[in-house]
């Protein structure tokens, strides 16, 4: 395992495969597991060096429970640091639903350092007025919260993704989704020149918001995932070919 701190925080990360650098970052309540359990690191470690980050309150990494401690830049500042910690100057990010809002963070604070971005069930704005539809269900225990992402997950609900719940850090994710920072990103939309690559799928709430961004980014490519909710649009074999496609474009980091 390695591991390096930001302001006191521990990130655990690790690194596979050979090639331009390509950060994967996870969803809420995941770890770097996610990323091998899903098929990404074996179908993408033969032709890029894979940096998976267990982002702060999640996996091996620290689990502050000041909800201050989760502002945007922080966590922005998490993957700079293990990027610091490789000598990399440079890198390509993939993150899907918490790892894209992880992502919009960056094109506001540390877009220099990327090459490309890869947003998947995100859009870049979100309302603090509006609490997590699964913060209730986390304050309430493990039980109410298991039944919670069984409903979520639908379909998908395996016994895997069942243990993933149950080794989450419930008080670290209650501080994580009670912070109310105003965070938006539509203000530098128009400046971001960093190509990205948005996809979504078409019963994902997020969509419309996703949507209305690629169409102000200057350079975006969108792809709509039809009839796929938040959770059916992270499926491998649908993703992986536009996320090879739109990286084949980008010379090497």
């Amino acid at each position: 395992m390695s591991y390096v701190e930001n302001q006191g925080v521990g990130i655990h990360y690790t690194v596979e495969g050979e090639g331009p650098p390509l950060v994967l970052m996870h969803g809420l309540g995941q770890s770097i597991d996610m990323w091998r359990r899903s098929g990404y690191v074996e179908a993408l470690r033969g032709d890029f060096r894979l940096i998976l980050i267990d982002s702060r309150g999640h996996g091996a990494s620290s689990r502050p429970r000041d909800p201050k401690a989760y502002r945007m830049a922080l966590r922005v500042g998490d993957v700079v640091a293990v990027l610091n910690d490789l000598d990399i100057s440079e890198a390509h990010y993939l993150g899907y639903s918490m790892g894209a809002w992880i992502g919009w963070g960056i094109a506001k604070y540390a877009p220099e350092r990327f090459r490309s971005l890869i947003l998947g069930g995100r859009a870049p704005a979100e309302d603090p007025r509006k609490g997590h539809p699964l913060l209730e269900s986390l304050k309430s225990g493990m039980e109410t919260t298991l039944a919670a992402a069984k409903s979520v997950y639908g379909s998908g609900w395996t016994p895997q993704v069942k243990a993933m719940v149950l080794a989450m850090d419930l008080e670290a994710l209650v501080a994580l989704l009670s912070l109310r920072e105003r965070v938006g990103y539509e203000d530098m939309l128009p400046t971001l020149t960093v190509p990205c690559l948005i996809y979504v799928g078409e019963a994902d709430g997020y969509y419309s918001g996703a949507k209305k961004a690629s169409e102000v980014l200057p350079n975006a490519t969108f792809v709509s995932l039809p009839g796929l909710d938040h959770v059916q649009a992270a499926r491998i074999d649908l993703v992986l070919p536009h996320v090879r496609e739109f990286l084949a474009e980008m010379s090497p980091a």
